[in-house]
């Protein structure tokens, strides 16, 4: 595993260590993953009335829940134009309103927990080449006229310098009932609520196998649980604990940094409104302050199980592609982790057997799709399965050659998209 010295980390502060699984327990419900999809299922099915055990690998968050850019989206990561036509308007329909359920549920928790996870409004999409202004223009009239959403809207490039200093952009949306958060904190915040609720996480704990039977028994180093259901919440971490649906996703590194505090007049430069900020591009750049005006500056990705040398290095040149007044900004922190995308990028979930549940696949749309997919779960199992069936029946496929060839065919399409980028 790639340790994570992050900003995240250090600011979120020290927090209680878990105890790794010692012998034999048992409980209704075992989930592997103590990210938002874990923790998110815990909570839930904790809060009606089942037993949950939680086995985590490393610590809690230490995965992509820990790591990420924070942005808390409406609707899915594929656009309402492309999933109507994929799968018809009741379909559509129905995912942009568990789109919209999704980012009220992270909303909801934070509220009724109290996660001091410094949750901030608003969202702006902005067009890094001008033929991409009136699709985003569209699209704002398309989801007003035909979903009755209200909270978006078209930004031309005169009114830009209303929200930032920076002459790479043409237009934008501005969504506003999107969120941005400190995501640390907040998968933080998500495990304190479910220990409360009764749930026992175990860290240090690595599943290394489990059988199937209408008993599933979970096997670690030290341990083991005899569990009802069992709950796959590894999402890029899968690796080789379960052959039959890690070939549906493709593990990929992406990289964050955060600047030295900014002074009041650069952070008005960054964010002006203190909106979260995301690109056109295919390989995003993504972007924010944290309660102490630092930038956190998301961009570039690879394809391999190693970090660059220098992610500071790797990631500035984005930053500085788009605010070059950024120049003489000291680095404070540079890191990576590993997220799972799908070929269409919309989520994977479905259940092996009766009583196996896997939900993984969030490509960079984890924060409200993931805690919604623990919600999810927490229906199904409780017998109120239309939802999850919906979500679990969409078309996927899995990645070409398998898991041993996906990764050059993946970087071959990547770099043609960044090369599109760049044109």
């Amino acid at each position: 595993m790639q340790e994570v010295n992050s900003y995240y980390a250090d600011s979120a502060g020290p927090q209680p260590a878990h105890a790794p699984l010692q012998g034999e327990q048992r409980a209704d419900i075992c989930i592997v993953g103590a990210g938002y999809t874990g923790l998110s299922s815990a909570l839930h099915l904790a809060e009606r009335g089942y037993s949950v055990i939680v086995l985590e690998a490393e610590s809690v968050g230490f995965g992509a829940s820990g790591r990420n850019g924070g942005h808390v989206g409406i609707g899915q990561r594929k656009d309402q134009y492309y999933l109507e036509e994929q799968f018809g308007s009741e379909i559509a329909r129905g995912l942009w309103d568990m789109g919209l359920e999704a980012v009220e549920t992270v909303k909801q928790l934070i509220a009724k927990h109290q996660i001091q996870c410094d949750v901030k409004q608003g969202i702006l999409h902005l067009a890094h080449r001008s033929k991409y202004c009136r699709e985003l223009e569209d699209e704002v009239d398309h989801l007003r006229n035909h979903y009755q959403f209200e909270q978006m809207e078209y930004v031309d490039r005169s009114a830009l310098p209303n929200f930032l200093d920076s002459q790479a952009f043409y237009g934008a949306q501005w969504d506003k009932a999107s969120l941005h958060l400190h995501p640390l904190k907040y998968t933080q915040g998500l495990a304190r609520a479910a220990i409360e609720a009764g749930v026992t996480i175990c860290e240090q704990s690595k599943v290394l196998s489990y059988t199937e039977d209408a008993s599933i028994v979970v096997r670690t180093a030290s341990g083991t649980v005899t569990a009802s259901e069992l709950i796959l919440a590894c999402n890029g971490y899968i690796e080789k604990l379960e052959p039959r649906i890690n070939g549906y996703i493709m593990p990929i590194n992406n990289f964050v940094l955060a600047t030295e505090p900014l002074s009041d007049k650069l952070a008005r430069a960054v964010s002006a409104q203190d909106t979260a900020m995301q690109d056109t591009r295919f390989v995003i750049n993504y972007w924010k302050l944290s309660a102490d005006n630092r930038l956190i500056f998301g961009g570039g990705e690879n394809y391999r199980r190693g970090f660059p040398d220098d992610i500071k290095g790797f990631v500035r040149k984005y930053m500085l592609q788009i605010y070059p007044q950024l120049e003489n900004t000291k680095i404070d922190y540079g890191w990576g982790g590993t997220l799972a995308i799908t070929l269409n990028r919309m989520p994977h979930f479905g259940r092996i057997g009766s009583n196996i549940w896997h939900l993984q696949g969030y490509s960079g749309h984890g924060v409200p799709t993931a805690t919604f997919a623990g919600k999810l779960v927490a229906e199904a199992i409780s017998g109120k399965l239309e939802r999850f069936d919906l979500m679990s029946s969409l078309p996927t496929r899995k990645f070409p050659g398998g898991t041993l060839l996906r990764w050059p065919g993946m970087v071959a399409g990547m770099l043609y998209f960044a090369l599109r980028d760049r044109i």
